[in-house]
Order: C-alpha cells, then structure tokens, then sequence
C-alpha cells in the first residue's frame, strides 16, 4: 500500500502524474489538489526557502490541455467513487479542501493559464463541485498586469475562490533577498489591489530567521505599514513558518523563528484589525 500523504510530503510526483499532484495542506486544512502548470521547475523568482528541486529561472513550457483534463477528470473519479482517501489520507484529513493552481513555478507565467483556469471550472461542473470545492490561486502577483492573467482571477473569483498572494516582506530590499526579486513596493501594492477588486484574496507571509536572525523592527515596521495599506481591501493574513527543507543554495542559512517569535508578530498583524491565519 502506498505511504499515506502527510504534510511534510509535497512531491509533484506523488500520484505518477504530470499536471495533478494531491497533499495535504496545513494551511488549506484538508487535502489539496495541486495543479502544477510548471513542469520544468522554471519560475520568474527564486525564493530561497522553495523546496522545488532544480529550480530555474524563466517561464513553463505550453500545457497539453487535454492531458490536464484527463488526469484531473480521472483523478477526481479516484476521490470521488475510489478508495483514494481511505488508503492514502489518515482519517484525521480525509476532508477534500481545494483545488489549487501552485505547483512548481509561478503558475500565471504559463502561457495557458486562462484556459487551465477555464478547463478545471468546466470540470469543477462536470462532478457538480463547483460550489463545494473551493478553487485557488497560489501566486507571488507579479503578473497581475497581464489581460489574461485578470480575466483568469475574475473567473476565480466568480466561484467564489480565492488568491493566496505572497508578501513576505516590506521592502525591495527584504523581497530581493528572501524571493531574488527586483520589484518596488508601490508595484507590489498595485498588483495586490488589482487582484482584490477580481478575486478575494489573502496576503500570504513566510516568516523565517536568516543566518540565524530575524527580520528586524525596521523591517517589520515596514511590512505592517503596508498590511496596514491594503487591510480593508484584503481578506487577511497567512502568516506561516518554513515546514519543510528548502532546496535552494541558502537553505543552510535559513531556519525557524521561534513560535513566540511567530505568536508576536501574527498579533502584531492582528492589532491593525486584519485576521491572521498562523501556522508554524
């Protein structure tokens, strides 16, 4: 019998598929299916603590839509009437929590985005799930500009889905070092609020200790100023530690913050009046 999923197990390979991969999710809190659009582990940021093996620089290659559609209508089919929860979750998860665009690259930088997002809506209707089985977007939103990439999260959000949309710091300087992007703030903020009007949408936070340290108060003074910025417009905060080893040249210098640490802060979110979700 095959290992149960746990949550420290995100392997894109899982279910010996190419687009569709189950986990479980301590944040979606159920099992989760993945759609990765990024199979050559390309992405147009390099965050250090990603635990994508090989990961390149650039953008995924065309999706074969119809194989997209096989594995996912066949892998509901294995949910749905299977025996795939019973086998391969433990009792305590075997809750079907989502449907998420995430995978190993920065999915709107498929070509084929919108029609992936149209596709798994269309199949969504087909299992009579629409209502059910919420989908979302798992995005760094530096793409947000892009036509398609708007009609696509207009569609998300018409489900009633939603975006997780990272933030991890409050600076250019602090999201070159933890996600090797160049990008200004007044961007980041754009795109987060353009995203908001078309989908609901949480900012979503990574809160970890570099060579040892934490972000400082300057930089956590400058990361509340921004929730602070865009609080009304967004649904909240997920705010999580690293769980599982990164795979990229800095992972020995990263590591936990203490859970007091991340207790502190997640209230420090919390006293601007914005909901915190927080996972160690």
């Amino acid at each position: 019998m095959p290992d149960h999923l746990t949550v420290e197990d995100h392997r894109r390979d899982s279910a010996g598929l190419r687009y569709i991969y189950p986990v479980v999710s301590r944040r979606a809190g159920g099992v989760s299916i993945g759609v990765n659009l990024n199979t050559n582990n390309a992405c147009n940021w390099a965050c250090v603590y990603c635990q994508v093996p090989g990961l390149t620089r650039g953008a995924p290659p065309p999706v074969d839509l119809a194989l997209l559609e096989r594995e996912l209508r066949g892998f509901l089919r294995e949910i749905v009437d299977g025996d795939f929860m019973r086998t391969r979750v433990s009792p305590e998860s075997r809750r079907l929590a989502d449907i998420a665009f995430s995978g190993n690259g920065e999915p709107t930088s498929a070509p084929d985005f919108l029609d992936a997002v149209v596709l798994v809506e269309r199949i969504l209707r087909e299992f009579s799930l629409e209502k059910s089985l919420k989908m979302r977007l798992i995005t760094n939103g530096s793409l947000t500009r892009r036509p398609a990439v708007q009609k696509a999260l207009a569609r998300i959000g018409a489900l009633d889905g939603e975006v997780w949309f990272k933030v991890d710091r409050g600076n250019a300087e602090g999201i070159l070092r933890a996600n090797g992007a160049r990008v200004s703030m007044p961007r980041v903020r754009e795109s987060l609020l353009t995203c908001a009007t078309l989908a609901p949408t949480w900012v979503q936070t990574c809160h970890f200790a570099f060579d040892g340290e934490v972000p400082d108060e300057r930089e956590v003074a400058v990361y509340l100023e921004f929730i602070e910025s865009v609080r009304e417009k967004i649904k909240g905060v997920l705010l999580y530690g690293i769980a599982r080893p990164s795979m990229q040249t800095e992972a020995k210098r990263l590591s936990q913050v203490p859970l007091d640490e991340l207790r502190r802060f997640s209230q420090r979110i919390a006293s601007l009046g914005t909901c915190v979700i927080s996972n160690p």
